[in-house]
């Protein structure tokens, strides 16, 4: 995520990084077992079935896990951090999940055989962040309750919110770049690499800002003010953007990059014959939107509030997911009119049956499996697989789908409930 409601993120510090015997030592064995699973050939047959997925020529669904509860992972300590400096825990972090991932719930996941050196690129953000009383049941997890106190009320609130200003760090960029260099000399190649694809959601800022019930009701009671806000969001990415190109600061993401809120970004289709190696452009890559509050709103007005003004932000890109938690098997009507639409969000309140009638072998059925299963007091493993056979059954060979577990709030600290579904869902598009 490029930016974090909840707070202003600060700007890198540059600084050079100097790490003890032992921490190197943790970094480059821990390196060494992920460059082991790198130059496995599985890696490049993987990266042929998500291309031939997201050229709509599939061979098989795809299967990816995201967005895990790692609070409720660790086993025999494989997660536990043994470093001791800070940029040191955060490469180990990488890794250690990294391989955790492959061993344990692989699924379709792609492992690089080279390590990437993030640019320090900071934004400004908009200007203004949540002010959220927080709940919470785990205080192990991320996740928790909030209620969001409102900070835009009248069309001058609308101010508040600011055109971001993007910074490139170059020296703290170097630093990290040199010190990885050095810690993984022989074991597996650096690349710095560039801000890769863009969550792109205005909807899901602005009801932080605005409230849920309030926003809902000022799309029919005040519907100019709402879409001088909308427009204000996309104004403000829109201008971030083109500092992002300006600045060559853009990297491709048809690659192992998750994309909207699917799976991977593979295809044969980017970065497309307008494509300058040495200066990356947003129609080289994809994009993506949503509108996740539109749950229960109209298709007429999804697109009045949301899609209409996302427009101007989906058009500069080569291809473009859209959709997220919201339920979008009735709205197929108003999807359509985006032109570079490829890969379309199927949460779990969303009617199947229609949604592959509907979408047919058009687009690329991003389907999200409900992961309350894994939250449940018993785990069903039979009925994990019923649920992943009724959607292929249903589809009966017809469509291009991925199935994407994510949104992972628990599995009860029994790990092996994830590694169940995971071997689960391979065996299924297996036989599929």
């Amino acid at each position: 995520m490029l930016h974090d409601p909840s707070h202003h993120t600060p700007p890198p510090v540059a600084a050079e990084i100097k790490l003890t015997d032992n921490d190197a030592d943790i970094l480059r064995r821990l390196a060494g077992e992920v460059a082991q699973i790198a130059s496995l050939p599985v890696h490049k047959e993987k990266a042929r079935l998500w291309t031939k997925l997201n050229d709509l020529q599939s061979e098989r669904p795809m299967v990816w896990i995201n967005e895990i509860c790692w609070n409720e992972m660790n086993v025999n300590d494989e997660l536990a951090l043994r470093c001791e400096h800070p940029w040191a825990r955060d490469q180990e972090d990488q890794l250690r999940k990294t391989i955790y991932q492959w061993r344990h719930m692989p699924a379709d996941m792609i492992v690089n055989d080279f390590l990437v050196c993030p640019l320090a690129i900071h934004s400004t953000d908009f200007g203004i962040i949540e002010d959220v009383d927080v709940v919470k049941t785990d205080e192990t997890s991320d996740v928790v309750s909030r209620h969001f106190n409102i900070q835009i009320k009248e069309p001058e609130d609308i101010e508040k919110i600011k055109l971001p200003k993007i910074t490139h760090n170059e020296q703290a960029t170097e630093f990290s770049y040199q010190a990885m260099c050095k810690v993984y000399d022989g074991i597996m190649p650096v690349h710095k690499q560039g801000q890769t694809h863009i969550w792109f959601t205005p909807w899901d800022y602005l009801i932080r800002w605005w409230g849920i019930q309030e926003a809902m009701m000022d799309m029919i009671m005040r519907p100019e003010m709402v879409h001088a806000a909308v427009d204000r969001m996309v104004d403000a990415w829109m201008v971030e953007l083109d500092q992002f190109e300006q600045q060559n600061l853009l990297a491709l993401d048809n690659n192992n990059t998750r994309v909207g809120s699917g799976g991977y970004g593979y295809s044969s289709e980017l970065p497309g014959d307008n494509y300058d190696p040495d200066h990356v452009r947003p129609h080289n890559m994809w994009g993506c939107s949503n509108a996740q509050i539109f749950s229960e709103v109209s298709p007429d007005m999804q697109w009045e509030f949301a899609i209409k003004h996302d427009m101007r932000w989906l058009e500069r890109f080569g291809l473009t997911y859209y959709g997220c938690c919201e339920p979008l098997d009735r709205k197929m009507h108003i999807l359509r009119r985006i032109p570079n639409l490829r890969k379309i969000s199927t949460s779990p309140w969303c009617d199947i049956e229609r949604m592959i009638s509907e979408v047919g072998s058009d687009y690329v059925i991003s389907q999200k499996p409900s992961p309350a299963i894994l939250a449940e007091t018993d785990w069903n493993p039979k009925q994990a697989r019923q649920n992943i056979r009724e959607v292929l059954e249903k589809a009966d060979g017809k469509c291009h789908i991925e199935f994407i577990m994510k949104d992972i709030s628990t599995v009860r600290y029994e790990p092996h409930r994830l590694w169940e579904w995971s071997q689960i869902a391979m065996e299924e598009v297996s036989r599929y």
